[in-house]
């Protein structure tokens, strides 16, 4: 086997017909044969190129819909024969067939009728069988076949082409067929999970999961850890489908926290409120609401003004001036939001370093996503966490009736509990956090913690008392014991939000009533690791 193998024959069978002509073009202008079906054929004999129709090649039409037009010997004996092989050379003589050198076939666009929610009919259709099978015949014959399977990787063979006089190398073969491998298993997975959801089947015997490079990391958390950013095909808004307006590129810290922050703040409908969220190490640090977004990100910031340093900022309505302003008074990291203005963008263009990221839009609070986690030998694999409670879903518990504004609050502060890493303690006053504690090894100390964040907060604003004073306290779990209610009961919360169902209900329960505070139960708890 010749390393450089020379391109005289190829087929070309395109769904996406993006620069198609011009790779025509160019192949024929290097006496490259095309061979080619359907729409593809008809497009480049419109740009006056010439091509044969694999119909005259296989010696049968394209019939059943276009079902079946490639699937035949003259195709995959001219793609899997080895050339060194004088029995494979013997059978292509003796059949008529003729080598093809090189495969640039992409599929059905099945992602793309996913994506606007197509009928499950219409879904079948756009399922590529003739496509994959060449692909994987081509890619398994790369010693002397070239397979190209995405329009991004054109250039790139052109490339090859003219540095090589019209061969390809095995170096490059060899790649382009690992990506085709990747690209037909990427099809299959997202044909099978399609199908799998189709049909009900939760826990499908096998589940595979694919992805499409976005970017290649320095480094991971840490310096010393590879690392990547793939897509998943999910088009959910966020941070693997924003525009990056300005900055230096994201780190993979970056991406992970700037995700937490922009799922977290879609919690909160735009047109009803402004929100903010700050998020430092995937937890959030401040998070409010308010008429404006100026205020709500003031609010935000003088939870834990320390902890906002270098955060993440995410908001759930287009950036404004004064937002703005207020923004890169001190260091931050990203800021994420569905649009800005242009006077926004004009200045944080004065901080080069300011990555600023533009959605378009907030991903869905309640769509119902799959989560996956890596442990040793295997993958844990779960529905992300979409459940939310509305008022009518409390149960008050205490003597104590909560007030209009302790609901609003501990609706607030359930919400934001929900992002918080378990052990979860959320301090609200004024549908603003006032004390987060978070990741903490006991419940009581997570109480702790957030309650001396408040009260910390306060000293640095000059205030006469603890910020928590008048809270609403949010737990992610029941309080196994009473210490940790009544730790709140310290920091000055009046009301608590919790999901209930430990074997010490009672104990708590009784321990809110002998200290006044109303308290409700949820129902759900919020474990997030």
């Amino acid at each position: 086997m010749a390393s450089l193998q020379p391109i005289r024959r190829a087929l070309i069978s395109v769904s996406d017909k993006a620069g198609l002509i011009e790779l025509a073009t160019a192949l024929s202008g290097r006496g490259v044969e095309i061979l080619s079906t359907g729409g593809s054929a008809k497009a480049m004999r419109d740009a006056g190129l010439k091509v044969v129709d694999v119909a005259e090649v296989t010696g049968f039409p394209e019939m059943m819909d276009g079902r079946v037009k490639t699937l035949h010997p003259n195709v995959h004996g001219g793609l899997l024969a080895l050339r060194d092989n004088d029995s494979h050379v013997s059978a292509m003589e003796s059949h008529g067939i003729d080598a093809i050198d090189l495969l640039i076939v992409n599929l059905y666009p099945f992602e793309a009728a996913l994506a606007r929610g197509a009928a499950y009919d219409e879904m079948i259709e756009n399922i590529d069988i003739g496509g994959p099978a060449m692909i994987r015949a081509a890619a398994k014959n790369h010693a002397f076949v070239t397979t190209i399977v995405d329009v991004v990787d054109y250039e790139a063979l052109l490339s090859e082409l003219d540095a090589n006089a019209g061969a390809t190398s095995y170096e490059f073969r060899q790649r382009q067929a690992q990506i085709a491998y990747a690209r037909t298993g990427a099809y299959d997975a997202a044909v099978s999970t399609w199908m799998a959801k189709a049909i009900g089947e939760e826990t499908p015997r096998r589940r595979v999961i694919a992805g499409s490079l976005t970017q290649t990391l320095r480094y991971g958390e840490n310096s010393h850890q590879k690392a990547a950013f793939y897509e998943d095909g999910s088009a959910r808004l966020g941070v693997a489908t924003a525009q990056q307006l300005q900055g230096k590129e994201l780190s993979y810290n970056n991406i992970n926290d700037t995700d937490a922050a922009f799922e977290l703040v879609s919690e909160f409908d735009p047109a009803e409120t402004s929100a903010v969220a700050i998020i430092k190490h995937a937890n959030p640090c401040g998070v409010a609401l308010g008429k404006t977004l100026e205020e709500a990100y003031q609010r935000a910031f003088d939870c834990d003004r320390t902890s906002a340093f270098g955060g993440i900022v995410a908001l759930n309505q287009p950036l404004d001036e004064a937002t703005a302003e207020k923004i890169t008074q001190i260091f931050t990291e990203v800021v994420i939001a569905p649009g800005a203005s242009d006077g926004a963008i004009k200045i944080f263009e004065k901080k080069k370093n300011l990555r600023l990221l533009i959605t378009e839009g907030l991903p869905k609070p309640r769509e119902v996503l799959t989560a996956y986690k890596q442990v040793a030998g295997g993958m844990l694999v779960q529905d992300k966490d979409v459940g939310f409670v509305n008022l009518e879903d409390l149960k008050v518990v205490t003597e104590k009736t909560p007030s209009e504004g302790e609901l609003k609050d501990m609706l607030f502060a359930w919400k934001v509990a929900k992002h918080v890493k378990s052990n979860a303690i959320v301090y609200v006053k004024d549908t603003a956090t006032v004390g987060v504690g978070a990741g903490q090894m006991s419940r009581l100390d997570s109480a702790n913690v957030a309650r001396s964040k408040a009260e910390r907060m306060a000293d640095a604003l000059g205030l006469p008392e603890s910020l928590a004073k008048g809270s609403a306290v949010a737990s992610d779990a029941f309080f196994p014991f009473a210490d940790g209610l009544l730790e709140a009961v310290a920091a000055g919360a009046t009301s608590v939000i919790q999901p209930g169902g430990s074997m010490r209900d009672q104990e708590v329960i009784d321990a809110a009533n002998e200290h006044g505070l109303a308290m409700v139960f949820t129902g759900m708890r919020h474990f997030r690791h």
